[in-house]
């Protein structure tokens, strides 16, 4: 009897072991997490159910999000907010006790909710605000078909807490179904399964059966219409945007099949692209199922389209396997970088390739120098705590992590690299990682397995670009160059030499002038290739930079610049040009642009902007 007691006791001893130490492994599944008040391994969502209604009149999105939670006996659960007006919180159905904390000027206010340890779901009514900065609202004027107003979401890096309270973190991943009423003229999509046609009632229904983080939840609202590219592949635009986009646009499926013969199957069964209006703060945003992009990748000859390239590659970096952290942000976009331009010479050529490189080489260049004086923000892995996380979404993140990457590959060879990149996407399949966990899978599957040294940790941990860095090189922009020199010695240029550049080599060609270029020399340029006129938005944006800094003003082209940035709020572009006219002490003129164009900016942009000309 004793023996049997003893025996009885060791095994309750054993299993209440296992127990504490299975539930100690759950608890310890998240990293500590500087831009959000969230603590999962308390208590974490894991699916969302949104029922919302979008008012154009009064500028206000208004319902409850319902989340499913995994809970670790926690007696409350943290979620993030920002602006938001929070109605009423109810745990399993019943009423319960919740509390904002003090406002913080970059992460917004914790939202504390009193639950018991036996609490499955939670559902907060809410409604945003006029403060909510993740929505843009547009009036039929500031659309391509100016008979509708328009809406847009743009969560990324910490604004989805702007108009969904919920834990805003990239390393919690849930589910979400969502039904959303809109007026019945205008469309509702989502970064979920989407409508092709409007319904008679404005009501929508979505379901996004991946889970997903935070910043890739996406609502657009407006008069579009669709049109497909395959069976899986297509375009939502304004009506008079649609056919232009569906041209632009028809390379979709030979990227995916492209994309999925590099690294793997595509996961999202379906990849459309929205274009949206002009103020869109960014090139394009990977929202699942539905890359957003701006209007001005749209140039009548698909040159621009690897901006498509982009946001497909994204579909396994970032989508598929993402950062833990906004310190880990070089993750995401390092290695979409790498994918798109494997994808854009698959399908277009080395040469091509090798010039995207490049351009990206110049601009890692331009953000070095940029960031002379704050040699730890060239670092991949970053500190970003007290910091907005868009602090670390620049060049480094993107062209050092792509020339971190090109230079393994040269180390290890393409097959190699290609054998370990599409294991690594398949092994991390739905899931987050950080840096230190990325270096011990390369380690372990890459560099020891084949016996291949590399200054990884260099790469990653110190400041700059490393010496054995890949030399990118270009056979077309070398002759781009040397057709700038004579010009610039002569004054003369070969148009037959330049008739058939691409856009990438008259970007090459613009944005190297030397210092000492004359205004009668770009006047001569200007006159001959009509540069304040192109179509193309990326000759656009580097001619009136170079018009800028030089002093230009031929053509109309003050007027012409005056005119993009009222119109265009990609952010990238809108900066470049603020810059520049910063740069040539030419404030007074950008201030009184500014006062006009703001209104038209997402507040992404509008916040770069503000504390760039110091006009907050």
């Amino acid at each position: 009897m004793k023996k049997v007691f003893i025996l009885a006791v060791c095994c309750i001893f054993t299993l209440t072991n296992c127990k504490q130490s299975k539930e100690k492994t759950i608890a310890n599944t998240y990293a500590e997490e500087p831009h959000s008040f969230a603590q999962p391994n308390n208590a974490v969502t894991t699916h969302l159910d949104l029922d919302i209604d979008v008012d154009f009149d009064t500028h206000i999105i208004s319902g409850t999000a319902t989340y499913d939670i995994t809970n670790n006996s926690a007696t409350e659960i943290i979620l993030d907010t920002k602006y938001l007006n929070i109605i009423d919180v109810k745990a399993d159905g019943e009423e319960t006790a919740f509390r904002l904390g003090a406002m913080d000027e970059k992460l917004g206010q914790s939202l504390t909710i009193s639950i018991k340890d036996t609490t499955k779901k939670i559902a907060i009514t809410y409604q945003t605000t006029d403060k909510t900065e993740a929505l843009q609202w547009l009036n039929a004027q500031q659309t391509a078909d100016k008979t509708n107003p328009f809406l847009f979401t743009q969560g990324q890096a910490i604004l989805t807490r702007t108009w969904i309270p919920i834990q805003d973190s990239p390393q919690i991943r849930m589910t979400y179904n969502a039904t959303v009423k809109v007026p019945s003229e205008l469309m509702a999509v989502m970064s979920a399964e989407n409508p092709k046609e409007k319904t008679a009632d404005g009501i929508y229904k979505f379901k996004m059966a991946q889970p997903i983080p935070a910043y890739l939840i996406a609502l657009a609202v407006g008069d579009i219409e669709y049109k497909s590219i395959s069976d899986r592949t297509g375009v939502y635009a304004e009506k008079s945007m649609i056919e232009k986009a569906h041209t632009e646009f028809s390379d979709m499926e030979k990227m995916v099949a492209t994309a999925e013969n590099l690294y793997g199957a595509y996961d999202w069964e379906q990849f459309d692209v929205i274009v949206l209006p002009p103020s869109f703060p960014f090139g394009g945003m990977e929202n699942p199922r539905l890359t957003f992009a701006t209007p001005t990748v749209i140039a009548g000859d698909k040159s621009l389209t690897t901006l498509v390239a982009h946001e497909l590659a994204h579909s396994w970096s970032g989508n598929l396997v993402t950062n833990a952290t906004w310190n880990d942000f070089w993750l995401n976009e390092g290695f979409t970088v790498y994918f798109e331009i494997r994808i854009m010479e698959a399908l277009y050529g080395k040469e091509r390739a090798d010039m995207l490189a490049l351009i990206g080489r110049q601009d890692l260049d331009d953000e070095l120098e940029a960031l002379k004086d704050s040699p730890n923000d060239t670092k991949l892995k970053l500190d970003l705590k007290g910091r907005d996380p868009d602090d670390g979404m620049n060049s480094i993140a993107y062209d050092k992590g792509y020339l971190f990457l090109r230079t393994l590959e040269e180390h290890v060879g393409r097959k190699n690299m290609d054998a370990f990149l599409k294991s690594y996407f398949k092994t991390n399949a739905f899931s987050t990682t950080n840096t230190e966990d990325f270096i011990t899978y390369l380690n372990t599957n890459l560099l020891d397995k084949n016996n291949i040294a590399f200054n990884t940790e260099a790469w990653i941990y110190e400041p700059g670009i490393p010496d054995n860095a890949a030399v990118i090189q270009s056979d077309a922009f070398t002759t781009v160059k040397n057709v700038l020199t004579t010009f610039i010695e002569t004054n003369t240029i070969d148009t037959a030499k330049t008739s058939q550049w691409t856009p990438q080599e008259w970007v090459y060609f613009i944005r190297n002038f030397p210092e000492d270029i004359t205004t009668s020399q770009m006047q001569h340029l200007d006159d001959t290739f009509n540069l304040s006129e192109s179509t193309n938005s990326y000759i656009t944006m580097v001619w009136y930079e170079q018009s800028i800094l030089n002093n230009y003003h031929g053509n109309n082209v003050d007027t012409r610049i005056s005119e993009f940035l009222n119109t265009v709020g990609r952010r990238w572009y809108v900066t470049t040009l603020f810059k520049a006219f910063k740069k040539a002490d030419r404030i007074d003129e950008a201030l009184a642009i500014y006062k006009t164009a703001r209104p038209n900016y997402h507040t992404v942009t509008a916040h770069t902007i503000d504390v760039l000309l110091n006009e907050v």
